[in-house]
Parts: structure tokens; C-alpha cells; sequence
């Protein structure tokens, strides 16, 4: 039978629409959960822990990451969705392994080992941003992704999204590098002591002096190009706050 044109528009227009709330239904509870849970000072494992709902509705949000489709995508929607799989993974794997002093182990198989399922894909924490998200060619992920540990940059309070992500990933990255946690200056000694991020990631950020050009970029009182560089103890002791 031979459809009106305007009929077949519209339930084309219909299909268009209801993807994106389909494909993202995750998206609301997880905004819920980091509204609820993650302050500034880190994240409130012990209440999270004890609700039954909220553990259980994190779990709809990673078994929703889980089966999620990338096809389509752009660059920035890609890099959102990958933000977002990698910390609500963390946060359940965290929550999993909660009380705990610290998600690392000796070995560091927490980030090594094959724990999480990304749009089908069965990895690990470290396979998916090394081999996933910094393959994308953005540097201020560094500043997006939260390991769960106290030197990591915070966990931002709301969900990375394509939209948006260029000044949600600027507000994180200006954030830690004018943080101590990010850079602890000295005028008065010339020295510099930066997060190991900068260290273990430089040829993202372009190599030798990449790093103090991207902080300069963005910090409020910039270091001096002569100033002495050395890098933080990484502080791995959970990123709790009660």
C-alpha cells in the first residue's frame, strides 16, 4: 500500500526522535546519582552504599553503557559517552569493592583486568582510556575521567554531553590546574610541583613543555618558564567524603 508522503515524513520524524531518549535513557539516573553523591570534596560512598535503590540504579546505568550503540556519533558525543562510561564504571566498581582504603592494588588489576562492558565491548579501565578515549586526540580528558583516588581531578556533578563538553571539559581542566592538587607553586623558590597526570601523560599535552603551556593557558597566576619542575607523590587513597 502506498503510504502519503506526509505520513511517512512524519513517522520518520517520530523514529528520529524517540532514538536519542532511547539510546540515552541511562543518562537521567546517572545525573540523578552524581547530584546526589559527589561533592567537590569527593564521593559519599557510605550513603550510596547503604540505598538499595541507588546501588541498583547505578546498575541500570552501566548495564544501559553496556549495550549502548556508537554508530552515528560524532567526535564530541563519542568523547561524552566515554567520559561517562569510564567514571560510572568506576563508581560501581568502587562501590563493589567498598569500605575500601584505596580501589588499587598491587598489581593495579583493578585497572588492568577485563571488568566492564562498553557498547559491547568487554575491556578494562586502562584499555579503555589508552586505546579508546585519548586515541580522540583530547588532552582535557585527563581532567574529565576520575580514577576514584584523591589525586585525581573531581568527579564532575554532572554527565559529560556532546552539547556542552567543551565547556564542561575547560571548567575541569582550569579547575585542577588552579587546584593544588593539579600544580603547587612557589614564587618564593621558583618550584613547581605538578600531578603525575602531567608526567605519565606529556605526549598528550605536546611533549617537552607542552604541559606548562597548557597549564599557563589556563591558570590564574601562570609559572614561569624558568621555574624548577618536579612532580606530586599520586595520592591512590579513595576519594571519599563522608
Amino acid at each position: 500500500m502506498k503510504l502519503p508522503l506526509r505520513v511517512l515524513f512524519a513517522a520518520a520524524l517520530c523514529v528520529v526522535c524517540a532514538a536519542p531518549s532511547q539510546a540515552q535513557s541511562w543518562m537521567e539516573p546517572y545525573n540523578r546519582l552524581l547530584g546526589k553523591y559527589v561533592t567537590s570534596g569527593g564521593v559519599k560512598y557510605a550513603a550510596w552504599k547503604s540505598n538499595a535503590a541507588d546501588m541498583q540504579a547505578l546498575q541500570t546505568v552501566v548495564d544501559g553503557i553496556a549495550k549502548e550503540s556508537i554508530s552515528g556519533l560524532d567526535k564530541r558525543q563519542q568523547l561524552a559517552f566515554y567520559c561517562n562510561a569510564y567514571n560510572a564504571w568506576i563508581l560501581h566498581e568502587a562501590l563493589g569493592k567498598y569500605p575500601t582504603a584505596s580501589v588499587k592494588d598491587t598489581l593495579y588489576t583493578f585497572f588492568t583486568s577485563k571488568r566492564i562492558t562498553v557498547a559491547g565491548q568487554k575491556t578494562s579501565f586502562k584499555a579503555l582510556e589508552d586505546n579508546v578515549i585519548r586515541k580522540l586526540g583530547e588532552p582535557r580528558i585527563h581532567f574529565a575521567l576520575n580514577c576514584a583516588s584523591r589525586s585525581c581531578p573531581p568527579l564532575n556533578r554532572e554527565a559529560f554531553s556532546g552539547p556542552k563538553l567543551e565547556e564542561q571539559f575547560e571548567k575541569m581542566a582550569k579547575g585542577y590546574v588552579n587546584s593544588d592538587r593539579g600544580v603547587r607553586y612557589s614564587a618564593e623558590s621558583k618550584t613547581a610541583q605538578l600531578s603525575k597526570i602531567f608526567d605519565w601523560y606529556k605526549d598528550d599535552f605536546g611533549g617537552a613543555g607542552g604541559a606548562l603551556a597548557f597549564i599557563n593557558k589556563r591558570r590564574s597566576t601562570p609559572i614561569p618558564a624558568d621555574a624548577k619542575i618536579s612532580y606530586q607523590e599520586y595520592d591512590w587513597g579513595l576519594n571519599e567524603v563522608k
